[in-house]
Parts: structure tokens; C-alpha cells; sequence
């Protein structure tokens, strides 16, 4: 093979290129466009009456037709087959018809399902193109109904395979600590689990087949997470192994899908398939929610009317094309010299050298110190605060504190980086602005005008810092990394004043109630023993009350004595926690703590009978 290479006006001589483009070179999308542009051109224009569309990616072109009948279908896709071949033959491109697949997507109930006379060898005559039962695209497995059965069944089969796997890598005695295996499970299963979700969970979607099939893979993982028994009712396992319940995890990731359309640009092709609030600058398509009559949007389930429904429930605006985003106008890419982030250093002990610091700091009237904390109660019922204290030298300016909203952690942090700024760049002979954090990442986010959660917050400190930057050339800020354990100084004072008792900003969480079962850092059971194998499966087997003692026995008839060591004529739970002579106890288990110390005097209680004569 020989290529001449043109450049405007010049013209390379005929040379050899005999390697061409390698496999996953970020070359083939585009060569590969610009061969296939003039053959889907000229197929629009030569396939208009067959009612067919053209799809290409890369190499992989799939027709599309459509008709009232399957037959009828066939006869549209023999013509745009032919009409493609003679395009591919007159741009000297090579189509391989024995990679052809056909797949028919139908509404009938019976098994009806014709083969295709693709007209072109090997597919003719005696030996038609046989439609498939699936059809496998990207990772997505198509089902003739669009049911998505065989898709879920898939994944979930591979998911399932995947935890017993992992078994090999620790069990109740030995091998990876269940933090570690929750975290193994998070990373590795769920995705694989939840890949392409959108395609079958939407509202009013029939998949309770599907939500079957990932809790049974789900209780699988959390018996290996927790070394529970077989019969521990799956609730208490998701709830021990700090997992959220399938239905939960999906309504939680649909929810996100939904309210990342609103990150979307005006003329994105989805936008093209909403309603009229969403349409924005978009045309829209033929099957649009904009276009169809309130009787037939009632009627119609699908992933686009669940965002067209719920978006709306969004309370953050989002601007994909804001002014401050655009390459080279970005405040980091005009004044990246005027920017210090004084990351965390794990070698180094931070007091003495923030100690240090602080004061270098307080010394040079130039330089405005800012304290930064967000706080965010563990009960849904209160809100989050940010608050932010200003000081020059060791006199303190000014002290702030806004409710931030039900948000996270780091979008409170980011709310208190932004009233730090806001104040600290009106104060007179300011040239440099010292924040101290306990969150760097706030920190980046907080100069990032890219779309994010809380981008609005970081457009705000954008545009401030641009226009105190403009003022001075020797204006510069920093930020520096305080571990908020340390409660160190200012920041100790910021932390404070984010935490203060009111009514409407509570962080605290009353001691002695009931613990609520939560997936933030593994949920308080397994963030309390996860540190070790055999003493967490032990409480999880306390706490479900599946375990080996007499009323275990009972319950599920196991020809197995009833009776406690003491006497008693039925071992339960509560009598070995309470009332049993023959343990240890200083007082009654009622906390978690409380069973952690019971667990320790007396490590072979809830155990196992020996067999008197030994093993083997």
C-alpha cells in the first residue's frame, strides 16, 4: 500500500505505508470517519423511499428499518444492503458479509422470527442470514421485546460468579478484613452488576424479576462480607455489611442519571427527546416528549419520560458553558503563578509546621487569614452549616456561619471556602489571603468552573478572585491543608463556631438511640469491628441471632441439644446475654460497645460444641 500526503497546497511523493493504524489508535474514529461520512451521505440520499437508517461506530455499521410487517422488513433491508455494498466497492472499502448479523425486534407473541436472503455470499439461498435470539451491541444484550431479561440475566450471573471468586480471597477466619472485602465488593461487583441499569429501571418499568436475581447476588456478598449464616434474614446482612439495598442503590443511581441531563449543553441530542422545560436550544426528534399529546405521555414509560418527570426535583443549576470555563479564560490558566495549595505531607508532623507558618503570617500586615469548616449533622433532620472567621495579624475581622442545605460534606466546605474569599478580598491593604482547610479537595474545586456538584459556589470564587487578581499584580492566595483532628488554632475556632448548638444546626446525634443501619464508611457495625475477621462474624452471628446455641437448634431442627452449659433448659440469646452463670459479664450488654467487651471476657460463648474425642 502506498499514500501521498497533502498538506494545503503541497504534495508529498507516493512513499510506502505498509503498518497503517494499530489497534485502539485515536486515529481510527477519525479515519474512519472520514471514509464512511461520503457513504452514509450518498446512502441517505439512495435509500429515501426503503425507510431504513444508517448507524456507524467506527467500524461497526448497523441498518436500521422499520415497517408494519417482518417480512416486509426483510425486502427493505436486501435493498439497503445492496445499495451499501456498491457504495463501499466504489470507495474501494471491503464489507464482510460473513460478520452480518440480523435481529429482529418485534411486538408479536409468537416465535415468528425469518431469515434474510442477504443477496451476497455466504448468506443466499439455502443458507439465509438466521436472525439471533440476542443481539449483543456495546455491551447491551437486546431481547426481541426490549425486556432486557437476558441483559440482566447476564450481568447478574457474571456478578454472582464474581463474589464466589472472591470467597477464595478470605472467609470467617482468616484472609481480607470485611472492610476490606466490602470495599472489594463496592468496586469490583456492583459496577458489573449495575451496567447499563438505565435500560430496564425506570418508573413504572416491570423488572421485579430482574431486582430478584441482583439481591440474590447482593446476600451472597454480604454472607462473605459478614460470616453470617445461611438463614440470617438478607435485611439485617445489607445492613451489618454497611451494603444499601438494591432497590435503594438504583433509585439513588437513576436519581443522579436524572439530574446530570441538567449538566447537559442546549443542543445535546438527548435534550432533542425531552419535553419542552428541557428542549432548551435543541430540535426536537420525532418520538419527543415535546411533541407527544398529555394522553399518550401518560401512557408512555421509558428512561427519558423519568427525566422529564423528575429533573425538575433538581435544586442546583448547572452552567456547561459558562464564560469562566472556557479554555484559557479559566482563572487557573490566566493566573497560575498567583495560586498555592499547601497539600497535606503524611511524613510530616503538621502542628509544628503550621505553628510556623501562622506566624510568618501574622507578622506581614499584607496578609489576610482565613478559617474555614463545614459541618454536617449525622440526622437527615437538620442541616448543614459553613461557617468562615477573617483574621489580620492576631485580630480577629470578621466571623460568619450560613446553612448550607441538606448536602454533602464537601459542598459545605466549599460554601465555607467561598464566604472565606468573599470576605477576605474586601479587607484594605490585602495582597495575600491565607485559607486554612481541612479539605483540599473543596480547595481545587473551589477555583475548577467546570461542571461539578456545587459549581455555582465555585463560579462565585472564580469571578471574585478574577477581579481582586486585576487589581494587583502581586495578589496571590494559598491554601493550606489543616487535619481537622488536630483542632488546631483558628481552624479549632472555625470548627467550633460550624458545630454550635441551635435548633436548625444541630451536628450531634443524641447518645443512646437506636443505631441506624447507613453505607457512609461501612455503616457503624462493620466501621466498629471490621478491623477483624473472626470478632466481627462473631457479632454479626450475636446480632441476627443465627448462631449455634439451643434455640437456633430449635427453630430450625437440628438434632442438636436446647439446653445452656448452666442448667437452663433453653439456650437462647438472651439468656446467655443476661442471665447465664457461666460467662462473664461486668454489666448488661445493651450497647455496641457493651457487646464488644462481652465478646472479649468471653470469646467461646455463642460457639460451636466440640466433639469430646477431637477431630478426625
Amino acid at each position: 500500500m502506498r499514500d501521498v500526503y497533502c498538506w494545503n497546497t503541497f504534495q508529498s511523493d507516493s512513499r510506502s505505508a505498509d503498518v497503517g493504524v494499530r489497534q485502539g489508535s485515536t486515529l481510527s474514529p477519525v479515519i474512519s470517519g472520514l471514509f464512511i461520512a461520503p457513504v452514509m451521505k450518498l446512502f441517505y440520499i439512495k435509500a429515501v423511499p426503503l425507510n431504513t437508517t444508517l448507524l456507524s461506530f467506527v467500524d461497526d455499521g448497523t441498518i436500521l428499518a422499520q415497517s408494519k410487517q417482518l417480512d416486509d422488513n426483510n425486502v427493505g433491508l436486501h435493498k439497503a444492503e445492496k445499495i451499501i455494498y456498491l457504495l463501499f466497492v466504489a470507495f474501494a472499502l471491503v464489507l464482510e458479509h460473513d460478520k452480518t448479523e440480523l435481529f429482529h425486534f418485534s411486538r408479536r407473541r409468537d416465535t415468528y422470527n425469518p431469515s434474510l436472503d442477504l443477496g451476497y455470499a455466504p448468506h443466499t439461498g439455502t443458507t439465509p442470514l438466521t436472525p439471533k435470539t440476542y443481539w449483543r451491541y456495546l455491551g447491551f444484550y437486546f431481547d426481541r421485546g426490549l425486556t432486557f431479561h437476558e441483559h440482566v440475566r447476564y450481568y447478574a450471573t457474571k456478578a454472582f460468579t464474581t463474589v464466589q471468586a472472591m470467597r477464595m480471597l478470605g472467609n470467617s477466619t482468616r484472609g481480607l478484613s470485611p472492610k476490606l472485602c466490602r470495599l472489594l465488593y463496592r468496586l469490583c461487583v456492583v459496577p458489573i452488576a449495575t451496567y447499563s441499569y438505565r435500560l430496564w429501571y425506570f418508573d413504572g418499568a416491570r423488572n421485579k424479576g430482574a431486582m430478584n436475581q441482583l439481591k440474590q447476588m447482593q446476600r451472597k456478598a454480604a454472607l462473605w462480607i459478614t460470616g453470617a449464616f445461611r438463614t440470617s434474614p438478607t435485611g439485617s446482612l445489607e445492613a451489618l455489611a454497611g451494603l444499601i439495598p438494591v432497590h435503594l442503590m438504583l433509585k439513588k443511581l437513576a436519581t443522579r442519571a436524572v439530574y446530570r441531563v441538567a449538566t447537559l449543553s442546549d443542543t445535546h441530542p438527548l435534550c432533542s427527546m425531552t419535553g419542552e422545560g428541557l428542549l432548551k436550544r435543541a430540535a426536537p426528534h420525532a418520538r419527543s416528549a415535546a411533541l407527544m399529546t398529555p394522553a399518550v405521555r401518560g401512557k408512555v414509560k421509558s428512561t427519558v419520560m423519568e427525566v422529564d418527570e423528575r429533573v425538575h426535583t433538581l435544586t442546583e443549576s448547572f452552567e456547561p458553558f459558562a464564560p469562566e470555563a472556557r479554555p484559557g479564560d479559566r482563572l487557573l490558566d490566566r493566573y497560575a503563578d498567583r495560586f498555592h495549595f499547601d497539600e497535606r505531607d503524611p511524613a510530616q508532623d503538621r502542628r509544628p509546621y503550621l505553628d510556623e507558618l501562622i506566624a510568618k503570617a501574622r507578622a506581614n500586615p499584607l496578609t489576610v487569614l482565613a478559617a474555614t469548616d463545614g459541618s454536617v449533622p449525622q440526622s437527615n433532620q437538620y442541616q448543614a452549616a459553613s461557617a468562615a472567621i477573617i483574621y489580620k495579624g492576631h485580630r480577629e475581622l470578621e466571623r460568619t456561619r450560613y446553612v448550607s442545605g441538606r448536602v454533602t460534606a464537601p459542598d459545605a466546605e466549599l460554601n465555607a471556602i467561598l464566604c472565606a474569599v468573599r470576605l477576605a478580598v474586601k479587607q484594605a491593604n490585602c495582597q495575600h489571603i491565607m485559607v486554612f482547610t481541612d479539605s483540599m479537595g473543596s480547595a481545587h474545586r473551589a477555583v475548577d468552573p467546570s461542571v461539578h456538584s456545587g459549581q455555582a459556589f465555585s463560579l462565585s470564587v472564580c469571578r471574585v478572585l478574577q477581579e481582586w487578581f486585576e487589581a494587583d499584580d502581586l495578589r496571590c492566595i494559598t491554601f493550606i491543608y489543616v487535619p481537622s483532628a488536630l483542632r488546631w488554632d483558628i481552624h479549632g475556632e472555625a470548627h467550633k463556631h460550624a458545630t454550635l448548638p441551635s435548633g436548625t444546626l444541630s451536628p450531634g446525634f443524641p447518645d443512646g438511640q437506636p443505631l441506624q443501619p447507613s453505607y457512609l464508611n461501612g455503616g457503624p457495625w462493620l466501621s466498629t469491628f471490621g478491623h477483624s475477621i473472626t470478632e466481627f462474624a462473631h457479632v454479626c452471628q450475636c446480632i441476627t441471632g443465627h448462631m449455634s446455641i439451643g434455640a437456633y437448634y430449635r427453630r430450625f431442627k437440628i438434632n442438636e441439644p436446647h439446653g445452656c452449659t448452666c442448667g437452663a433448659a433453653l439456650q437462647s440469646r438472651q439468656h446467655v446475654l443476661f442471665r447465664c452463670h457461666d460467662h462473664y459479664s461486668v454489666h448488661y450488654p445493651r450497647f455496641l460497645g457493651d457487646i464488644a467487651s462481652f465478646m472479649k471476657y468471653n470469646p467461646t460463648a455463642f460457639g460451636f460444641n466440640r466433639d469430646p474425642s477431637g477431630v478426625g
